[in-house]
């Protein structure tokens, strides 16, 4: 067994436990999730994310556990600004709260499939056609300029989006959650109901955004064991971020401008990694990579915090006059 081997095991073994943990101690079914209690859920995925950075340093080596650790903030990053729609989702469907944990699981899960399955064809793709890293390239810097100048989260309506209208045409719907089954029968038919229609949407919503973050990743590195790894730590950690930042996350206005300058970045990288290998060592190119990443994203938030608090300054009433 050589290393990479031995860390994809114990990587399994790590998943397979938290899961484990996750469900059968800290998450509850039809329980609603407290902010402590999304809290410690958010701390322990973040902690598990941040442990395995240590193990793939200790055993593959600074490049690659760099190279995870800048993925993996740049997922995160992504996460965040998931949530947002996730909630315009459920506050369309009028998802109960006590739902909200078990709804989200099934769409995480069912991403986590889906990436995998992009994850190893986008792999291969570069593997064999080396230029469409470039295409890649192109793609950011369109999708950091569009993400940068609009919010599409301000027009987007779920019952509009062409997944649910496909749903709606060619499946039985119910109007209603069933209860918090998935699907139920009424007069010996099956139905659908509007939970099943949500995770359907969760999934899909996040493999639309997996069509920005996979390039971006393979931006960062070319290399399985830390695209697979920090794209599934993230996805795992983005139930208990729903919950903690559901109330704050409409807050933190700029984040989307700090990750379309993030995108822009790696965009610009891709076009020019050929030039950059002649005057700048790898392991450099990596650690600018995650200064970069790091600066955006909670130069963003801190800016979106501080521009909300200037904001409430200058509307408070003047008293002296």
């Amino acid at each position: 067994m050589n290393t990479h081997q031995f860390v994809y095991l114990i990587f399994g073994i790590v998943l397979l436990l938290a899961l484990v943990f996750d469900l059968g101690l800290i998450s509850k079914k039809n329980k609603e999730v407290t902010i402590k209690q999304a809290f410690l859920q958010t701390l322990f995925w973040v902690s598990l994310a941040l442990s395995f950075f240590i193990f793939m340093w200790i055993e593959e080596g600074s490049k690659p556990a760099l190279e995870y650790v800048s993925a993996y903030l740049m997922e995160w990053s992504l996460s965040v600004d998931n949530i947002f729609v996730f909630i315009l989702i459920f506050n369309s469907f009028r998802v109960k709260e006590k739902n909200y944990s078990r709804v989200l699981l099934i769409g995480i899960l069912m991403a986590i499939i889906f990436r995998i399955i992009f994850i190893t064809l986008g792999v291969a793709l570069v593997a064999k056609f080396h230029w469409i890293l470039y295409g890649f390239g192109l793609f950011l810097l369109y999708t950091g300029y569009k993400m940068f100048t609009t919010n599409e989260e301000d027009t987007f309506e779920p019952h509009e989006t062409k997944v649910y209208k496909f749903l709606k045409k060619y499946l039985p719907l119910a109007s209603h959650d069933g209860n918090g089954k998935l699907m139920i029968k009424e007069n010996g038919k099956p139905l659908y109901t509007t939970l099943f229609v949500v995770v359907v949407l969760l999934a899909t919503i996040d493999l639309v955004f997996a069509m920005d973050s996979i390039p971006a990743v393979l931006g960062i590195s070319k290399d399985k064991l830390v695209i697979y790894t920090s794209n599934i730590f993230a996805v795992l950690g983005l139930r208990s971020l729903f919950f903690l930042l559901r109330g704050a996350v409409n807050k933190f206005d700029y984040l989307q401008q700090g990750i379309a300058i993030v995108l822009v970045f790696i965009g610009i990288k891709m076009l020019g990694e050929s030039y950059l290998d002649q005057w700048m060592d790898k392991n450099v190119q990596t650690i600018l990579s995650l200064v970069v990443i790091l600066i955006c994203i909670f130069g963003s938030i801190v800016y979106s915090i501080y521009h909300e608090k200037k904001g409430m300054i200058e509307t408070l009433p003047d008293f002296k006059k």
